[in-house]
């Protein structure tokens, strides 16, 4: 058993290389520049040992993103216990959110602008995912007043995704983003009866 336990420990260990190695370049240079060939020079593995952890280079975007969902969940639950009060909470989890999305922003396109296969709202819908959700849920959950809860954080998480979305791509005035989150954040607050 102890070598089936090692062989499983050396898979493990050679898949979170790729993903990081991966992630890495994204950060560095795009993710146009990740590409199987790239990868297995720097890592120094075989194409084909790439092949046996994934079956395409979309399995290794996918599964970055699913790293970048659990970091950003641990992020907003860090964030959002933070607060000092119920009220403080939101602006605490969307300051958090915006400052990972433009600390990480390969990452975050991993995670919601390349096409990937991670469905949300759905059955199938993996945990980090809704961990993530979950966080900003709680955070709107306290500021809804008997609203629809889910719908309200969809919208917040909408509105938000689009401020930094169009931030980063230069479509909105520079040196105005805290304004915006500030904006977004007190309108939300704002909505409670």
């Amino acid at each position: 058993m102890a070598i089936e336990d090692r062989r499983l420990r050396d898979r493990a260990a050679r898949r979170r290389l790729i993903t990081a190695t991966a992630r890495v370049l994204a950060e560095r240079e795009g993710w146009d520049a990740v590409t199987t060939r790239r990868l297995s020079t720097e890592i120094e593995y075989s194409q084909r040992v790439l092949y046996k952890h994934f079956a395409a280079m979309e399995d290794i975007v996918e599964a970055v993103a699913l790293e970048g969902f659990s970091e950003l969940a641990e992020t907003l639950a860090a964030a959002r216990r933070s607060a000092e009060a119920q009220e403080e909470e939101l602006g605490r989890v969307v300051h958090a959110y915006s400052t990972f999305a433009n600390g990480n922003p390969a990452l975050y396109d991993a995670m919601f602008t390349r096409a990937i296969r991670l469905r949300f709202g759905a059955n199938d819908t993996p945990a980090p995912l809704l961990a993530g959700f979950a966080e900003l849920r709680a955070a709107v959950a306290a500021l809804a007043d008997g609203r629809d809860v889910d719908t309200l954080t969809e919208v917040l998480w909408a509105a938000l995704h689009g401020i930094i979305t169009l931030g980063r791509n230069e479509r909105l005035r520079q040196g105005h983003e805290t304004d915006r989150i500030e904006l977004l954040i007190a309108q939300f607050s704002a909505g409670r009866s």
